[in-house]
């Protein structure tokens, strides 16, 4: 059967003038056909309305074909085999073609694991606060962002220290704890070696924490929670503000120094962070936390955390100062002299 094309230039041929006998050798079909087409009006007919068909590509055959069982099967069993290692292996087995056509074959025939559904967890308000810390490079150094989420209202705090150490931790959480009006009942951790010393529950056994950090947690009455290692994706609450932090609040923007720092993160936080629209809660975390959360906090502690074993944290912008110098009495030469005679 022939083409639509052939049956749209016949008739231009036709406009033109040419005569059939001409159309027929500049088409290479037979006068007939022309006459046949002409005759029962086929000409007549609207031809561009018809669909454009294709004919499927000839399949061509590639010489990787010939070793397509055995790469399905090493495959099968081991899914995470490279396609330059099997390259290797089918070369060994005669294979005498291209990298590139295995490669693409390994792409299309290798097995996909089932993607493990995350499940969001929900927590109730009041009950949990996200901890992390987060290394950020300036043109002075490094800092580092201590990041406390609720997670409920997901309301956010912010500040940068010049270390991640433990008496950093306790100062920063007394700041967020102040700054939110109170605590929550737990607050979980992402192995964090200021708060756990050793996890040994992937294995059966029990989770260490530091005991300087429990009689801090003890003080402010929250209980101490950690991510299992490698499911640090339990902390998302706090691990995706991090990536927002970095975007919307560090990347693009100039600083002073650290003091100038951690001023514009508390801006930031009052003006952008906890007054957006949150895509997950749907609201300002602010406002969910100021309707549902603040009252259900535990109230905060008398007074802050007097460690026995730690010097307290240096706020990031500060210099350690000298201590004073003993003071000395200043006396005139005719008193040292009475004093001298004295003695003799």
């Amino acid at each position: 059967m022939h083409g639509r094309e052939q049956r749209v230039l016949l008739r231009h041929y036709l406009e033109q003038g040419l005569s059939k006998a001409e159309v027929a050798a500049r088409l290479g079909i037979s006068r007939r056909t022309v006459y046949y087409w002409v005759n029962s009006g086929q000409l007549d007919r609207e031809l561009d309305d018809e669909p454009v068909r294709y004919k499927p590509r000839p399949v061509v055959a590639r010489k990787v074909d010939a070793f397509r069982g055995i790469v399905q099967m090493r495959l099968s069993e081991y899914p995470k085999l490279s396609a330059v290692r099997l390259f290797d292996e089918i070369k060994a087995a005669g294979y005498d073609g291209g990298y590139t056509q295995l490669k693409e074959f390994v792409r299309q025939v290798r097995p996909t694991p089932p993607v493990d559904p995350v499940v969001r967890f929900e927590t109730a308000p009041g009950h949990q606060a996200q901890v992390d810390f987060a290394e950020f490079r300036l043109p002075w150094g490094k800092r580092y962002a201590l990041v406390v989420v609720l997670g409920y209202s997901r309301l956010l705090w912010l500040q940068f220290f010049r270390r991640q150490t433990m008496a950093v931790l306790m100062r920063g959480l007394e700041e967020a704890f102040e700054f939110f009006g109170g605590v929550t009942s737990e607050l979980l951790f992402d192995q964090l070696k200021a708060v756990i010393i050793d996890d040994e529950r992937l294995d059966g056994g029990r989770l260490l924490e530091n005991a300087e950090f429990l009689r801090f947690a003890a003080h402010w009455g929250f209980r101490i929670r950690a991510c299992r290692p490698y499911r640090a994706r339990t902390k998302g609450k706090v691990e995706r503000p991090i990536s927002y932090v970095r975007q919307s609040f560090f990347y693009g923007r100039s600083f002073l120094n650290d003091d100038d720092l951690n001023a514009q993160a508390l801006s930031w936080m009052a003006r952008t962070a906890n007054v957006r629209l949150h895509r997950t809660i749907l609201e300002a975390p602010q406002a969910r936390f100021e309707r549902d959360e603040r009252g259900l906090l535990k109230p905060l502690a008398l007074q802050p955390y007097r460690s026995l074993v730690l010097e307290p944290a240096r706020p990031a912008g500060r210099l350690r100062l000298p201590q004073a110098l003993p003071s000395v009495e200043r006396r005139s030469l005719a008193v040292y002299e009475q004093i001298a005679g004295g003695i003799a």
